[in-house]
C-alpha cells in the first residue's frame, strides 16, 4: 500500500465516486480547490465516499452535498501515515509543499506536525481536547490557521467511559487503558488514573509501540498476564483503523470494554460511550466549505461535540458471558441484540 495517493483534477479514481448526483452538485461552487485529505492511520483507499470508516463517508457525502464533485471542481490529495507517528514531521512537509487550499486531518499530534510545517495553509482538523492539548488559543477563537470539530466535551469525557465500566462491572479492581505512551503519560492519563482512584480502581497504561496488528496482540497478551479486568479505549483515529481487531482481541481475552465511538460497537465490541460522529463529520465539511468559499479559519470558532449516546452489543456481552445490568440498559440510547 503507498503512503500517498494523488488523484489529480479530471481524473476520476473507479474507488472514488462522486458523492452526489450531478443534479445536486450542479448547484455548487464552480471554482476549481484543492484539498488535501490526511490520515494518521487508515490507508489511502478508505478515504473516499465509499469508505467503511463511517466519518470519512459522511464527511463527503457532506461535500458532494455543498456542491464539490471530485474530478469537477475539486481535486484531493489523499495521504496516509499508516499509523506511523515519526512519519508525521515528515509527511506534513510533503502535504505542504504541494499546496492544497484546505488540509483536512486527524488526530492531534499529527495536526501539531502540520501546524509546524505551515502557518499560512489552513487547516480543518477533527481532535480532541485542542486547547488543553495546546493545539489552539481558545474554541470560540482558534486563532492562526487552524479550526476544525472536537470528538469530545472536554478531558472528563475520559472519567465518564471508566464510570459506565465500573457500573458494569462491579467487582472490576484494575482497568488498563489503551493509549499510546504520549497520551497515557499527558493529561489523559493523569484523568484516567484520577478518576480510578476516586472508583477504587487501578488504572494502568496498556501502551503498543505502534497501533499495528501485532503490538495490539502483543498488548493484549500483556493484559491478559496482568489480569486486568477491563480496559478502556484512546479515542485516537489510530485505534479506531483496527477496530475490528481490537474487538476481535477483547472477545479473545476475555476483557470488558468501553469504546470511544460507535464503530467500535459495530465491529463487535460490548459498549462505547460516544459523540455522534456523523454530525462531527458533516460539520467539518461545512468547516471545509466556509474555508474555500474564502473564510479565515481563526474566524470559524471550533464545534465541540454536544452530543454522546451510549451503545451497547448484547451480542459481545454474551460471548463475554457477561450480564449488563439493567440501570445500563435502561439509559442507553442504543442496544443492538
Amino acid at each position: 500500500m503507498r503512503r500517498r495517493d494523488i488523484l489529480l483534477l479530471g481524473v476520476v479514481a473507479a474507488s472514488s465516486r462522486a458523492a452526489v448526483p450531478p443534479s445536486a452538485s450542479a448547484q455548487g461552487p464552480k471554482t476549481h480547490h484543492r484539498i488535501a485529505f490526511i490520515h494518521s492511520a487508515l490507508p489511502v483507499t478508505q478515504l473516499t465516499d465509499t469508505s467503511t470508516t463511517p466519518w470519512v463517508r459522511w464527511f463527503f457525502e457532506q461535500l458532494g452535498q455543498l456542491g464539490y464533485t471530485e474530478g469537477r471542481n475539486l481535486a484531493i490529495d489523499r495521504y496516509s501515515a499508516e499509523g506511523r507517528h515519526d512519519q508525521f514531521a515528515g509527511l506534513a512537509r510533503e502535504v505542504v509543499n504541494r499546496k492544497p487550499d484546505v488540509i483536512v486531518a486527524n488526530l492531534n499530534p499529527l495536526v501539531a506536525a502540520l501546524k509546524t510545517a505551515t502557518m499560512t495553509i489552513p487547516i480543518a482538523a477533527i481532535v480532541g481536547d485542542p486547547v488543553g492539548y495546546g493545539l489552539v488559543a481558545s474554541l470560540a477563537r482558534p486563532g492562526a490557521n487552524l479550526t476544525g470539530v472536537s470528538t469530545d466535551a472536554g478531558i472528563e469525557i475520559y472519567a465518564k467511559r471508566l464510570q459506565f465500566l465500573k457500573e458494569t462491572l462491579p467487582a472490576a479492581n484494575a482497568v488498563a487503558y489503551l493509549a499510546l505512551s504520549p497520551e497515557w503519560n499527558g493529561k489523559v492519563g493523569r484523568t484516567m488514573r484520577d478518576a480510578g482512584a476516586a472508583l477504587g480502581i487501578g488504572v494502568t497504561g496498556l501502551m503498543p509501540e505502534e497501533v499495528t496488528p501485532a503490538q495490539l496482540t502483543k498488548a493484549f497478551a500483556a493484559a491478559a498476564q496482568q489480569q486486568v479486568d477491563g480496559f478502556i479505549v484512546s479515542g485516537s483515529g489510530d485505534f479506531l483503523a483496527h477496530r475490528q481487531l481490537i474487538s476481535q482481541l477483547a472477545e479473545r481475552t476475555r476483557l470488558t470494554a468501553v469504546y470511544p465511538y460507535r464503530d467500535y460497537v459495530l465491529a463487535g465490541g460490548l459498549m462505547a460511550y460516544a459523540p455522534e460522529l456523523g454530525d462531527l463529520a458533516r460539520r467539518l465539511a461545512e468547516v471545509v466549505h466556509q474555508i474555500l468559499r474564502g473564510a479565515k479559519p481563526d474566524d470559524i470558532p471550533i464545534y465541540q461535540a454536544t452530543k454522546f449516546e451510549l451503545v451497547i452489543n448484547l451480542k459481545a456481552a454474551e460471548a463475554l458471558r457477561l450480564i449488563v445490568p439493567q440501570s445500563i440498559l435502561g439509559r442507553a440510547d442504543e442496544v443492538i441484540e
